[in-house]
């Protein structure tokens, strides 16, 4: 017998429907429990393991949003499917902002259904790796949400879930401070290769000599002061993976020799006469545009090619704004224990100037700035004077008005949703507005108010 798909739990008071979706289901290889009292689905919920749940909106008892919602309290990551009449479609839009993963309209297509269960189980084994990927980063390096509450850093993180299990060489885009080593060490760490050495190299940090033998190692003589041969940090990566930081600082002479590296998967050690083969897995990180360093004749062409096989692209932190109040929170709490002091937060004033600043040195700028913060203060919430005090509050070129106003706009949404965990009829009401055209401002935005609900 073939192996189920998954587990799936429907809810519906209309046995004839229930039975036909039982059958549907368990022709496409899908374990089902059916149940029509709305009770006995809690119980189920709380003694078996669902990987999907389906349940009609209008119930004998109650409505399927409210049974959804208790089913919540207990499996919050279940993913909800919820059916419903052709004049309910407003119900179920409603059903979607409160949990649902979607709806479908009765009578519907059978293909549908099972296109929609695919989909939704996909997801949640997306978003199950993105959370063991986190935990991962969380055990090894005490990273607590890894940079990831904003959409734009989500879907780094999924990348991440895709590709680490290829070999493929991975190149990383970002401006500095953005966290390119992090994701790096999260590849890895996600990857088959996790039990063998992660090594990195800064490219911009060696002359060019020095980089060279650092790299593949020399035989004993090779020059001046080789007193012994030494391995370089491609042989100390065997069966792991290197990270070549700043790739774009690389001199073209070693570009050439790295280039053939990359291609036939050996190399010669500086003074050496026998190849040394080598099982890596090679990620490039830079903050340069590589392109134009490849139009200036600064970077070969063909190494370019050879290591831009999968890109990721690292947003700078003033194009993801609403991971400030989390980063923030993860840096008071580092420094309080580092300096064994008892900081609750930042005052309303000194969030807002974090919410307006451009970041130009990113994470690694913010933390810095926390850190200097805290070391100052003598109260237990830090007040907007002691942040960023050798910095102008607004950058040296000048944004157009629609541009100030909508990046005013959307720290202010960031702010109020940070301060009411993602409540949106909370954050609403805080902000002056309908809830409609709160969450018309919210999709303006591009933000979710469940990325701001606490763990």
């Amino acid at each position: 017998m073939a192996r189920s798909l998954g587990k799936i739990l429907v809810v519906d008071d209309d046995e004839n429907l229930i039975e036909v979706i039982r059958m549907r289901l368990e022709s496409a290889n899908y374990e089902v429990v059916t149940i029509i009292h709305e009770e006995e689905a809690i119980t189920a919920i709380r003694e078996q393991h669902f990987d999907l749940s389906i349940i009609d909106l209008q119930l004998t008892d109650r409505d399927g949003i409210s049974l959804m919602e208790d089913i919540h309290k207990i499996s919050p990551d279940l993913p909800v499917i919820i059916l419903t009449a052709y004049g309910s479609i407003e119900s179920a839009v409603d059903a979607m902002k409160r949990g649902a993963y979607s709806y479908l309209t009765k009578p519907f297509d059978p293909r549908e259904l099972l296109f929609q269960i695919e989909k939704a189980l996909d997801n949640r084994r997306l978003f199950s790796e993105v959370k063991r990927l986190q935990g991962l980063l969380v055990e090894k390096y005490g990273f607590e949400n890894i940079i990831a509450k904003s959409e734009a850093m989500q879907k780094v993180l999924e990348q991440v879930s895709h590709i680490a299990g290829a070999d493929s060489t991975v190149y990383i885009h970002g401006e500095s401070g953005t966290g390119k080593e992090l994701i790096a060490r999260a590849i890895h760490l996600a990857s088959d290769r996790k039990e063998a050495p992660f090594v990195a190299i800064n490219c911009a940090a060696l002359p060019e000599t020095l980089l060279e033998s650092e790299l593949f190692g020399y035989e004993k003589g090779a020059f001046t002061g080789a007193m012994r041969s030494t391995q370089g940090l491609f042989t100390q990566a065997h069966k792991g993976t290197l990270l070549l930081d700043e790739i774009g600082n690389m001199p073209l002479s070693i570009q050439a020799k790295m280039l053939r590296v990359l291609q036939e998967r050996q190399f010669y050690p500086i003074g050496g006469k026998t190849p040394v083969a080598i099982d890596v897995r090679v990620i490039a990180a830079t903050n340069k545009d590589l392109e134009s360093a490849v139009q200036e004749g600064e970077f070969r062409e063909d190494l370019f090619y050879r290591i831009h096989v999968i890109p990721i692209h690292l947003p700078p932190l003033r194009e993801k704004k609403e991971d400030i109040p989390p980063l923030v929170d993860h840096f008071l709490k580092k420094f309080n224990r580092k300096m064994k002091k008892k900081v609750k937060g930042l005052s309303a004033q000194a969030m807002q100037k974090l919410m307006i600043h451009d970041w130009p040195g990113n994470v690694r700028e913010l933390e810095n700035t926390i850190e200097f913060a805290m070391a100052m203060t003598r109260h237990d919430v830090i007040t907007d004077e002691l942040i960023l005090q050798t910095k102008g509050l607004f950058p040296e070129t000048i944004k157009s008005l629609k541009e100030s106003k909508d990046l005013f706009e959307k720290g202010y949404l960031v702010n109020v949703l940070s301060i009411t965990k993602g409540n949106v009829s909370k954050a609403a009401e805080m902000a002056g507005k309908y809830r409609a055209d709160f969450y018309a401002l919210l999709k303006k935005h591009d933000l979710k108010p469940e990325a701001f609900k606490k763990s």
